[in-house]
């Protein structure tokens, strides 16, 4: 195959990623506190009158910030575009986007990922207050179904959805952290949030110590959560995650119950 070609076909990849990405709606949230969330929403497809469809929080990781609205689906993004996944699990799949100088679940990014000496006390910051006033919003919708709500993230991300199901244990029924961090004392609180828990065993940039901890502790705390470790992976973990067997059938399956 000459360079043309090759050219041509990855511009056409370009094309067809920038098109399908459009799917996801550009919106803008101000909060109470008058901050700006940037984020997209994927609706479900062929969205019915009268039905309730489930709904995930998707929390990007730090490399994603910024004020474009749209690099916050550079990663995982896709997945929720597959057509299969589309049809089999319609959902409302929120991606917000923090801004550069933020860190999602914290005032800033924390000075070590060792589950030790990650904060115990967490103050709410005004990102994921924003954020939560935003979920809150969706939460109000009729046709959103409250006994299937749930929230995932990488890094960064997985950072906030450890923190989100710690703040909010009774709004979701599943998480999945990929590649992040908590002090595990902070976890007694979720426990009665299912959780799948993903990480590299090589990573070097957030080490796979915090999952391991949070694994351990929730388990002690009679939590129903799954650590998957992939061995030889470093911090891209969500790639293997993202296409681990089951991943979304299993998400879908949990329900909060009343």
């Amino acid at each position: 195959m000459n360079k043309k070609i090759i050219s041509l076909l990855a511009l056409l990849l370009v094309w067809c990623t920038a098109g399908a990405q459009e799917v996801f709606e550009k919106r803008v949230y101000v909060s109470s506190a008058g901050d700006s969330l940037l984020y997209r929403v994927l609706p479900p497809e062929n969205l019915k009158k009268g039905k309730k469809y489930p709904l995930v929080l998707f929390l990007h990781g730090a490399g994603e910030r910024g004020n474009d609205n749209e690099k916050q689906l550079t990663h995982g993004g896709q997945m929720w575009l597959n057509p299969v996944n589309r049809e089999k699990h319609p959902a409302f799949v929120l991606f917000p986007q923090c801004p550069s100088d933020g860190y999602w679940a914290y005032m800033a990014r924390p000075t070590s990922f060792m589950p030790a000496e990650m904060p115990v006390e967490v103050p709410l910051s005004p990102i994921f207050q924003a954020v939560k006033e935003l979920l809150d919003t969706y939460l109000a919708r009729p046709e959103v179904d409250k006994s299937r709500i749930y929230v995932m993230g990488l890094s960064m991300g997985g950072m906030g959805t450890f923190d989100m199901a710690v703040r909010y244990p009774d709004i979701f029924a599943a998480a999945i952290p990929i590649c992040g961090s908590v002090n595990p004392e902070r976890l007694k609180a979720a426990k009665r949030v299912k959780f799948h828990i993903f990480h590299g065993d090589a990573d070097e940039v957030v080490t796979p110590e915090g999952s391991r901890q949070a694994y351990k502790t929730l388990k002690t705390v009679g939590a129903d959560v799954e650590y998957i470790e992939f061995p030889g992976c470093n911090h891209g973990s969500w790639n293997p995650a993202f296409n681990y067997p089951g991943f979304m059938d299993w998400l879908f399956a949990q329900k909060k119950k009343r």
